[in-house]
């Protein structure tokens, strides 16, 4: 995220049943996302790319005049068309492996959460300009699968942890030579934050299913689902000029 265009190529291994021995469930929160985020970009490329950004982007200097809701915004919409179906790609690989293997709650809440904290991160480090792109929610995703794949291992193939590991390595290589485009500070921020979710809320004990959720859980989930949601909306309304 930051003018700065966030750019990914986070490409997951296509796990099914034989990572677990389980049913793959349908990636419902994923595709949710995954559909607000469309939306969005489809408002930009037909209202206009530049303008959208000027209006919805994480402005970082706005944001600290009183804007705080561009934090938000800002992980709604994109640079470019290979942005977005960069992310997209990346979101509907990460996202469906990850609803495989934890509740759907807990995508919700990470995806936010590491935008969010990305976001920040790159305020601190990169006060100008304006960050766009949702790069900082995935990302949180692969720091959380990262940590599934150590703290879970007897569950998890030596290769697919070896899958995320150069993932998580040639995002920030691509970062590293892409660095005038691609806003390093909102990877990491994501990053960091989705492997702490993990060490928080994954079990080490092997006999607790970590699929399993508690209600104020679910809650939150769907909470956190709800905001990115209003956030895509209200960017809809911002770009369109409609307030």
């Amino acid at each position: 995220m930051s003018l700065k265009y966030q750019y990914e190529e986070d490409e997951m291994p296509p796990e099914e049943d034989s990572t677990l021995g389980i049913a793959v469930p349908t990636p419902v929160y994923t595709y949710i996302l995954l559909a607000a985020i469309i939306v969005v970009a489809v408002t930009q490329f037909v209202t206009g790319l530049d303008d959208s950004i000027e209006r919805a982007g994480f402005a970082k200097q706005d944001f600290l005049h009183g804007q705080y809701w561009r934090i938000l915004t800002g992980a709604t919409v994109h640079g470019s068309i290979i942005h977005v179906l960069m992310n997209s790609y990346a979101l509907f690989n990460v996202g469906r492996i990850f609803e495989m293997l934890a509740n759907r709650a807990h995508l919700a809440i990470v995806f936010l959460l590491s935008a969010v904290a990305g976001g920040l991160l790159s305020l601190v480090f990169l006060p100008d300009g304006t960050s766009v792109g949702a790069s900082g929610g995935i990302v949180g995703l692969i720091g959380y699968l990262a940590i599934y794949s150590f703290r879970r291992k007897q569950f998890i193939s030596s290769s697919f942890r070896n899958n995320l590991l150069f993932n998580i390595g040639f995002l920030f290589v691509f970062g590293l030579v892409l660095w005038r485009v691609v806003d390093n500070y909102g990877h990491l921020g994501g990053l960091i934050t989705g492997g702490v979710y993990g060490l928080l809320q994954i079990p080490s004990d092997p006999t607790v299913d970590p699929r399993e959720a508690r209600g104020p859980v679910e809650i939150a989930g769907l909470v956190a689902l709800g905001v990115y949601i209003a956030a895509c909306i209200f960017s809809v309304v911002l770009i369109t000029r409609v307030i």
